[in-house]
C-alpha cells in the first residue's frame, strides 16, 4: 500500500511539473520545471567508459528549487545537482563555470560545455 501511494504522488508531482511548464516558460522563473533540449551532445572520457562523438541528441533539464539536474540521451551520463547564478539579461551560469568550463541556459537554448574529474560533456541544444 505504501509503495502505491509513492508512485501515485511521484506520477501527480510529475504530471503537475510537465503539465506547468510551457515552451514560453524561463527555466530561472520556476520553482519546478521539466523540458527537452534537442541538438548536438557528446561525451569523452578517460575512464574505462565509452566516449560518445558528437552527434543529435536530446538532453532533458529537471529543476526544484534552486537545483538543476541533465539527464542526456544517447547512453551519455547525467550532470546532476547543478546550482546557477544570473549573468546578463535572463541568462543563467552554472556557480563556478569559466569561459573553459560551464552550462549556460535560458527560455530557448542550452550550452553545455562541462568539465569534471577527467569527464567532459558538450551540448548545444534548442528546447523543443
Amino acid at each position: 500500500m505504501k509503495t502505491t501511494i509513492k508512485m501515485l504522488s511521484f506520477l501527480c508531482i510529475a504530471l503537475f511539473t510537465f503539465a506547468s511548464c510551457s515552451k514560453d516558460d524561463d527555466p530561472a522563473d520556476n520553482i519546478l520545471f521539466a523540458d527537452k533540449y534537442r541538438g548536438n551532445i557528446s561525451f569523452t572520457t578517460t575512464s574505462e567508459q565509452e566516449n560518445v562523438p558528437i552527434s543529435e541528441g536530446t538532453v532533458t533539464v529537471t529543476k526544484v528549487g534552486d537545483t538543476y539536474n541533465f539527464a542526456f540521451s544517447n547512453g551519455i551520463p547525467n550532470i546532476n545537482g547543478i546550482e546557477f547564478e544570473q549573468r546578463g539579461d535572463n541568462t543563467y551560469w552554472n556557480i563556478g563555470g569559466s569561459t573553459a568550463s560551464y552550462i549556460q541556459i535560458d527560455a530557448d537554448n542550452l550550452t553545455i560545455a562541462y568539465v569534471q574529474d577527467g569527464d567532459a560533456w558538450t551540448a548545444n541544444c534548442s528546447r523543443d
